[in-house]
This record gives C-alpha cells, sequence and structure tokens, in this order.
C-alpha cells in the first residue's frame, strides 16, 4: 500500500453524490445510460472510481465490475472515506456503444442503526453514491461518466436489509418507473484512496447436518462457525417465503439465539415464482453462525441445495502450525477462524450480535498472533490511521473504546458504560492499542515508514494518559476495563477482576512509552525518545514503590499481575525470579485451570516460560478443566470464544449479557505457542534475521509449522523421541541470518538454507 499520488482522485471533481433521501423503503438501484465518444474497440483503458456513504454494489452493462462486497467498508467516515479503483476496460470494450452504469446502495455501517443497548448510531440519515468512470481512447483523449442529478432511481427486490437484522426481498415488487435522485453534500476532504483490503467471499460450505429439531423447525450445520451468508438457488410457487436465520450454536437441541442480543440475524426471500429458479445472496448483510434454520423451503431441502458463503477482508493467510496435541491443533484452527470471521472491514470483536464494533482492547491483546496468522500489514495499518484520526476528532484526544467510535453517534447521546457519568476517558490496553499494535505490526514486517505515520497515534495516547496520572505517577484514576473477563468474576460484572485496575494500567503504561520511545529513536525524533525514556522511568519507579514489596509481592497478588510484571520487564533480576516463582505458584494452585482474563491472558505463558517454568506453562496450556483454553475445544468450539466458559458444560449458554463463540482475544495464546513451541521468532524487524528456538515442554511430542514472512518462507519442525533425544529440523529464506537455540541452550548461527540438528 502506497501514499496516493496528488489528484489521483480528481475525476470525481465534477462527480455530485446522489441518493434517494431517508431509505425506509425498498434499496434503491441508481443508474445512468450513456453513449461513448468513440467506437467501443478503441477504449484502451477504463476505470471506475467509486465511493459511498452507505455500501454499495456496482453494476456496468449488467455485470458486476468487482468480486469485492460491502464496499467501501468502514473507516473514520468524518475524515477517511475509502475510494475504490476497478478496471473496467474489458466490460466497456465488449459492450458496445452505449453503457449502462448502476449501484445498488444500501445502509450498511452509514446508517444502520449501530451499536448495542439500543443506541441506534447513525452517521447520517442519508445514504450516497459518489462515482466516476474514466474512459481513455487509443487517440489519448478521454470521457469521463459522473454521477449527477440525471441519474435516476428505481427499486431493486431487496425491502430491507441492514448488517445486524439480515437481508429482505421479495421479487414479486416491479422495479417502478425511474425517479430523480436527489444531491448529496459530501465532504470531499474526506476522500481517500483505498488503503484497506478490499472484503471477499473466500470459499463456501455445504451443511454436513439437516435435521429437524424438537419443536419441528428445519436446521442446518456447517459444521464451523463462520462468517458471511447463505445462498442458493430455487424454485417455487410465487409467494414462497423461505427464511433463514442464524445462531453459532444450539441450546435445548434448538436454534441458540439469545447471545444475538437485539440482532435479528434474520434473511428472507419472496419468491416471484420463476420457474427456472432464482438466486438468492444476501450481500447487504453478514452473519456470525454456524447452524441455521429454514422455513418456507419449498419441497425436501438437501445439502446440495444451499451453502455458507465465507466473507471477510482480504488478507492472505502466512502462518501454519500443526503438533502432535489434538486439542492444540483445534486451538490453533479456532484462533485462524476467528481472526478471519472478525477481519471483516475492521478487526472487531465479534461478528454476530448487535455490537460487531472495532474494540481497541482486543486488538490489542491479539495484534501479535494476528500478524503471524495472516499478511494484516495493509488491514492494521490502515486502523491505526483510523485510530489517530477518530482521536483527533474533537472533542477527544484519546483513544477510544471502540474504532470507528460509532458509540459517540448512539441516539440521545446516552453513555453505555455508566449510568449517565460519563467514562469514555484513556484506559489501559484499550487505548494501548495505538503503540502495541504499531508494535506488532513493526517486530512482524519492519516497515519503517509505516511506523512513521502511527507514531503521531502513540503520541496522542501517551499524552492523553499524562494528563490522567495521579500525583503519585500512578495510572490509577478514571474508568478502567482492567482484567476483562477475569473467569472468576460473575457473568453479570465482567469488570470485577482480581487485579488490581491501577497496577494493570501503570504496567501497561511503562510497556507504551517504552516502545513510544524506540519509535522515536528509529524515526530521528530524539528529544522525543528521551521525554517517553523519561516517562518509562519515572513510570516504573513509582510501579516499583507502590505495588511492588520488599519479598517480591505485587498489589493484588494474583496471575495477572505477575504476568504483566515480568512479560513488561518490570522488577530487578531478584524480583523477577520471585515473581515467576510465586506466578508458577498461583498457577498450580488454581490446578492449571486459566486466572486471567483480557490484560493477563496474552502473557501468562510467556511469564512462566521466560522465568523457566516452562513445564507449568505447557500445563496450563493443555488443561481441558473449566476455565482453560481447550475446555471449549472440548466442548465442540470451533472458534475462540469470548469467555472461557460461554457454553456451559451442561449444555446451556452462559447467562451473561456478553456471550460471544467468536471472539479472538483470549487466543492471544496463539503468540506463545506459534514463537515458543513451534520456535518462530523475528530476530529483527520484519524477519530481517530469524531466531528459531522451540522450547518443548510435557505433553507435546512433535510440531511442526511455517510463517511466510515478508523475507520468505520459514518452516520448522521438531520432535522427541522416547528416551528424550530431540531432532529439529529449520529452512530459512536464502540469504536471511538465522539464529539457531537447542533446548540445550546450544546456538547455531546459520545463513539461510535447511538445517538440521
Amino acid at each position: 500500500m502506497t501514499a496516493p499520488s496528488p489528484g489521483r482522485l480528481t475525476p470525481l471533481d465534477d462527480a455530485l453524490a446522489i441518493g434517494i433521501g431517508a431509505q425506509s423503503g425498498p434499496v434503491p438501484v441508481l443508474s445512468t445510460r450513456a453513449s461513448l465518444e468513440q467506437p467501443s474497440a478503441a477504449v484502451i483503458s477504463a476505470e471506475l472510481l467509486a465511493t459511498a456513504h452507505g455500501v454499495y454494489e456496482a453494476s456496468l452493462n449488467g455485470s458486476p465490475v468487482t468480486d469485492s462486497v460491502l464496499n467501501p467498508g468502514w473507516t473514520v467516515y468524518e475524515s477517511r472515506l475509502q475510494v475504490q479503483r476497478f478496471d473496467v476496460t474489458e466490460q466497456v470494450r465488449a459492450g458496445g456503444p452505449e453503457i449502462e452504469l448502476s449501484a445498488v446502495l444500501g445502509r450498511g455501517w452509514w446508517n444502520g442503526d449501530f451499536g448495542f443497548l439500543d443506541a441506534a448510531a447513525n452517521y447520517g440519515e442519508e445514504n450516497a453514491f459518489l462515482a466516476a468512470l474514466v474512459l481513455t481512447f487509443e487517440d489519448g483523449t478521454n470521457q469521463t461518466i459522473v454521477t449527477d442529478e440525471s441519474w435516476t432511481a428505481t427499486d431493486s427486490p431487496i425491502t430491507f436489509a441492514t448488517i445486524y437484522d439480515g437481508q429482505h426481498e421479495d421479487r414479486r415488487l416491479p422495479a417502478g418507473d425511474p425517479r430523480s435522485v436527489r444531491t448529496v453534500e459530501i465532504d470531499r476532504s474526506t476522500l481517500i484512496e483505498q488503503t484497506s483490503p478490499l472484503i471477499t467471499r473466500h470459499e463456501s460450505r455445504r451443511p454436513e447436518q439437516i435435521w429437524t429439531s424438537p419443536s419441528g423447525k428445519t436446521l442446518l450445520d456447517f459444521g464451523q462457525n463462520l462468517v458471511g451468508w447463505l445462498r442458493f438457488t430455487v424454485t417455487g410457487p410465487a409467494g414462497t417465503e423461505i427464511t433463514l436465520r442464524h445462531a453459532e450454536v444450539l441450546e435445548h437441541e434448538e436454534l441458540g439465539t439469545r447471545p444475538l442480543r437485539a440482532a435479528k440475524a434474520t434473511d428472507s426471500i419472496t419468491l416471484a415464482g420463476d420457474a427456472s429458479g432464482e438466486f438468492f445472496e444476501p450481500t447487504f448483510t453478514f452473519h456470525g453462525f454456524r447452524y441455521a434454520e429454514v422455513t418456507g423451503w419449498p419441497g425436501e431441502l438437501t445439502a446440495e441445495d444451499i451453502e455458507a458463503v465465507v466473507v471477510h477482508s482480504d488478507i492472505p493467510r502466512t502462518g501454519w502450525f500443526e503438533s502432535s496435541h489434538e486439542g492444540v491443533n483445534q486451538l490453533i484452527s479456532n484462533s485462524i477462524w476467528s481472526q478471519r470471521g472478525n477481519f471483516l472491514a475492521v478487526p472487531t470483536d465479534c461478528p454476530q450480535r448487535d455490537e460487531r464494533l472495532g474494540w481497541t482492547g482486543d486488538i490489542a491483546a491479539y495484534a501479535a498472533t494476528a500478524a503471524y496468522q495472516f499478511d494484516v500489514s495493509d488491514f492494521l495499518h490502515n486502523w491505526l490511521l483510523d485510530v489517530h484520526a477518530e482521536a483527533s476528532l474533537p472533542p477527544l484526544s484519546f483513544v477510544p473504546f471502540v474504532v470507528p467510535d460509532i458509540l459517540k453517534l448512539r441516539a440521545g447521546g446516552a453513555d453505555p458504560f455508566s449510568d449517565g457519568e460519563p467514562q469514555e476517558v484513556p484506559t489501559a490496553i484499550w487505548g494501548d492499542a495505538a503503540v502495541w499494535v504499531a508494535e506488532a505490526l513493526w517486530n512482524a514486517y519492519g516497515d519503517l515508514d509505516r511506523l512513521r505515520a502511527e507514531y503521531p497515534g502513540m503520541v496522542l495516547h501517551l499524552e492523553s494518559v499524562e494528563r490522567a496520572l495521579s500525583h503519585s505517577g500512578l495510572w490509577d484514576t478514571g474508568f478502567q476495563f482492567g482484567d476483562w473477563l477475569d473467569p472468576d468474576a460473575s457473568p453479570h460484572d465482567p469488570g470485577a477482576a482480581k487485579a488490581d485496575k491501577g497496577v494493570v494500567a501503570t504496567a501497561c503504561l511503562i510497556r507504551s512509552a517504552r516502545f513510544a520511545a524506540e519509535t522515536a529513536r528509529l524515526i530521528g525524533e530524539e528529544a522525543d525518545a528521551g521525554r517517553w525514556q523519561d516517562l518509562a522511568d519515572r513510570t516504573l519507579a513509582a510501579f516499583t514503590e507502590a505495588y511492588v514489596g520488599d519479598d517480591g509481592r505485587i498489589r493484588s497478588d494474583c496471575a495477572t499481575v505477575y504476568a504483566l510484571a515480568i512479560a513488561f520487564d518490570l522488577l530487578a533480576d531478584g524480583m523477577r525470579e520471585k515473581a515467576g516463582q510465586r506466578l508458577a505458584q498461583l498457577v498450580r494452585e488454581a490446578g492449571y485451570k486459566v486466572s486471567t482474563g483480557f490484560a493477563g491472558t496474552p502473557f501468562v505463558t510467556w511469564a512462566l516460560s521466560e522465568t523457566g517454568h516452562i513445564e507449568d506453562a505447557y500445563r496450563l496450556l493443555l488443561e481441558e478443566g473449566n476455565p482453560s483454553w481447550l475446555y471449549p475445544v472440548t466442548m465442540g468450539a470451533t472458534t475462540i470464544w469470548e469467555r472461557w466458559d460461554s457454553m456451559l458444560p451442561d449444555g446451556s449458554i452462559n447467562p451473561g449479557e456478553m456471550t460471544s463463540f467468536n471472539h479472538y482475544a483470549l487466543g492471544a495464546v496463539a503468540d506463545w505457542i506459534y514463537q515458543v513451541v513451534l520456535g518462530i521468532r523475528p530476530g529483527a524487524p520484519g524477519y530481517s534475521e530469524v531466531r528459531i528456538q522451540p522450547v518443548p515442554g510435557p505433553g507435546i511430542d512433535w510440531v511442526r509449522g511455517a510463517h511466510d514472512s515478508p523475507a520468505g518462507r520459514i518452516e520448522v519442525q521438531w520432535q522427541r523421541a522416547g528416551d528424550g533425544a530431540f531432532s529439529l529440523q529449520t529452512t530459512i529464506p536464502e540469504g536471511v541470518p538465522a539464529l539457531i537455540v537447542l533446548p540445550d541452550g546450544t546456538e547455531h548461527r546459520v545463513l539461510g538454507g535447511t538445517h538440521r540438528f
């Protein structure tokens, strides 16, 4: 992804954004016809530039201009509205002397009544489409067709479509006579070139089972919790209504829809009675589901009649892992699928209920894992630019809880986190995403230009935290999520964690200030480097004085505070060793069941292995009792759950208000699995140097995996024999230096190629 050239969007200068006013009826089709100024054979290039307030599907001469969906995606619309470019040369050349350009315009994220607790948050009342079709002929002349008042609107068969509630179509309805469009004001200064990957279909799955529930409903199981929609071609009498409901789990042998909260997640089609069949694919919505309920199907429904389409942003897979432990293999698969489902336009918390927001805390915890599993360089860089853009909009000046922050537009302005007292203030982990995600991208890709572009977001976050510190120099003021979803907390009080919130927040500040200092040095901002290093040092001194006892105990004495102190290097050597021992003791006393939430979970196995407690780390990873990483696996999970026990052992859904079955944050342990169990680590940013350092432990006898890094493919496989003998084979990209660290501590320096030890 490169910076746009000046003037690249000038073809849109003469275009007017158009719509039909507030969309309360059928979804409109906006269209125009134009004659080519020269024969179509003389066209040497044709490019469509398009964007929308809402989501659009553009067609040229009746054929889609792109396979991508839900264009233009979701960004901080107030300051960053993406413009797509599509090469339509062949479509124009094949189309004859006339062009018909059209676009179906849906509500999408712009005004889809977004947000939980009846937020009904919208950016505006009207949707709008803005486009320019630029034709270049052999003689060098151009013809440009733009959106303006000459376009007309007709009705599509789509009678309703929102992301939360689904899409309804009535194929019997006529399009009606063309009517005039309205011009809509659109801020041209917000227009930017496409900077994030397009959203596309990636695969389809047939149902693995179709059966009748106890209540007589027809249910389908696709075998995998996924994100997308159902599609099919069906023949039936006119007026036949087919309804599709979606859910991630079953409860009491019926569709488990309570976790959807207010989201209806229901699609429907009323047939026109076309004997040749009617195709249905609801592309103006998406659902998170493994199971579906189908009513009204004419005749017997078979697996060949219907398929689930997997949809997400176009991020290539870059990480693979397999081991002798099937439970860990499934855990990694669950992490992969949760990332796929939640990397759709923005890194969301969940893809199914009335939320699907870019929660900053979730991706702060998960960014390193995300960058190993998929190429997220464009996706997360674009999101970090949105973080800075959103935080810069008045009156914020801090990183909000979600980006884009549509919650600020909630109906009536009611704060969803309190009973009237605003609590949106700088917040640890959530706000630290501005730094931690940038750090993960720097380690994974080593792109200094992008790090420089991400640095202002770090500065904004740290300056906002500086203003929030107490006189003691601690970050112990204001609202904090803390160790969110501590498994020992009540399901109705997810913030009631064991870990002291001041300890958590202050530790996070030190980590963020240190990386900001490193970034400032890398980009030549020496004064800033000193400023942030001084903040880190002062905060560490305050942390040590207030929270660390002479015996090495840390305030609140729970696994999370020790994990953070060790992983963030906040302790002197003697204290670090004591903290590692205490952490291992707490893990053992908990019976190797997980006792950490969002704050501690990404770091607890790291803290154990880095202080020499590798056996405890492996036993924690491999525990199957509730709560643990593998408990959901034993319950049939195919994605990461929001709660350790989103499904209770008796098969009922956790009664908590927040119970998602596709929520990647607690899957952040996969980063440790890739770097420590498999042993592939960046020896330098962007893997310009590689470190291979597998650390075997009890319960896993062999491992193999690979990572497609910017430097090339890195492969590792190791195994242990019954007598304890260890063998390792690794392949390093040609010309790339690597340090191989064997379990006995011996080191070998190599340069590319395949090596066996």
